[in-house]
């Protein structure tokens, strides 16, 4: 870590103001991340991010590639969650060609995208855990994941970027192990996610590095444009399967997990009622998946109507929003991606002043960041 000192002169009495690099290259930014902090003495007084390490120049990209190709592209921002990622780009193909698609299409596109997102959950209170000092909780959360990457490449023939959505539906019918491991897996997860909250969320010394800690208030939410957990545990309602349904949400029962509180413990817990709730999707729709075809027929090249055209989705971390712009060609004449990391990335700054930079680590861990959707 790199650090420059300015002295300044206080009423108090002298005080030392420090500059320090947090990053790029930090286990607790989870990526590449720069953060320039501003310090007197341990306490945060400013959180600068430097973005762009990663930066791939995605959204150019799509102008130069096809409909079909853009899907496989978009997995390479929120890896964690690739399949919805994917799921958010058809969606805007189909709506765009008034292309509705087989139930079997978005039911199993439901199932797939809610097992998703328990992986990307698992993954975060795994390296939450470490990030505060609990090395065990990284075991117990792949122990978990895995069984997950096992039915993702089973039936997608990928474990992380699946790429098994396309424009009209799915690359291949499901696979006939398909709904008896997911089964297999509602039924053990069901039993080692209590263990989540006795070895962790009801750990005095995580409460005490949590509670309080952080604290974001909805109207500060939603002027920062933060989505997903991150809002939702400052008591923001914004879940896009429960305002806008999408593939198989209108179909299905569940609660928009919500937490007034706003803090870092917050932001923790509505993410563990996630993963039941998402149980609790998957339970109603696996053995309900419909006949039919898996895939509608479309043109080798698609070309969508000239217009403008927005889809949003539900992402792990929050609204992903995909919007158009089409001249008629083959390739979009501009495609532009609301992330939901960037946006919620810019509250950092707002959160962490006057708290410690071992704070900073826990308040991180809890917004989710995955770089790679930031730097697009």
């Amino acid at each position: 870590m790199e650090e420059v000192k300015q002295i300044t002169l206080h009423p108090q009495g002298r005080t030392e103001e420090y500059f320090i690099n947090m990053g790029p290259q930090h286990p607790a930014t989870h990526g590449v991340l720069r953060l320039l902090l501003t310090l007197d003495g341990e306490i945060i007084k400013r959180v600068d991010p430097d973005l762009g390490y990663i930066h791939r120049s995605i959204e150019k990209m799509t102008e130069h590639d096809t409909y079909r190709q853009i899907v496989h592209l978009t997995d390479r921002m929120d890896y964690l969650s690739a399949h919805i990622n994917n799921e958010a780009v058809c969606l805007v193909v189909e709506k765009a060609l008034e292309l509705e698609v087989p139930d079997r299409v978005k039911v199993v596109r439901t199932i797939l995208a809610e097992l998703t997102r328990i992986a990307s959950h698992l993954l975060w209170w795994g390296v939450t855990g470490m990030d505060i000092g609990a090395l065990t909780t990284f075991m117990y959360a792949f122990r978990d994941r895995e069984m997950i990457n096992d039915i993702m490449e089973e039936n997608c023939g990928a474990r992380l970027t699946m790429n098994y959505n396309v424009p009209g539906g799915l690359m291949w019918d499901i696979h006939p192990n398909f709904q008896r491991r997911v089964k297999a897996f509602i039924k053990h997860f069901k039993t080692k996610l209590p263990e989540f909250d006795r070895l962790l969320s009801d750990n005095i010394i995580f409460r005490k590095r949590t509670e309080g800690i952080g604290v974001l208030s909805a109207e500060d939410a939603i002027s920062f444009g933060v989505t997903g957990p991150a809002a939702r545990a400052s008591g923001v309602s914004c879940d896009i399967r429960k305002k806008q349904p999408y593939s198989a949400y209108d179909r299905v029962e569940f609660k928009e997990i919500l937490d007034t509180r706003g803090d870092t413990f917050a932001r923790y817990k509505v993410r563990i009622h996630e993963m039941w709730e998402s149980l609790h999707i998957i339970e109603q729709l696996i053995d309900n998946i419909p006949e039919g075809d898996y895939q509608v027929k479309t043109n080798a090249v698609i070309k969508l109507p000239k217009g403008e055209y927005y889809q949003r989705v539900e992402t792990a971390r929050g609204e992903l929003g995909v919007y158009v712009v089409s001249d008629g060609k083959k390739s979009p004449y501009r495609m532009k991606f609301r992330s939901p990391g960037f946006s919620n990335l810019s509250v950092i700054d707002h959160v962490a002043r006057g708290y410690k930079v071992a704070d900073l680590v826990a308040i991180m861990a809890t917004f989710d960041f995955v770089i790679p959707d930031i730097d697009r």
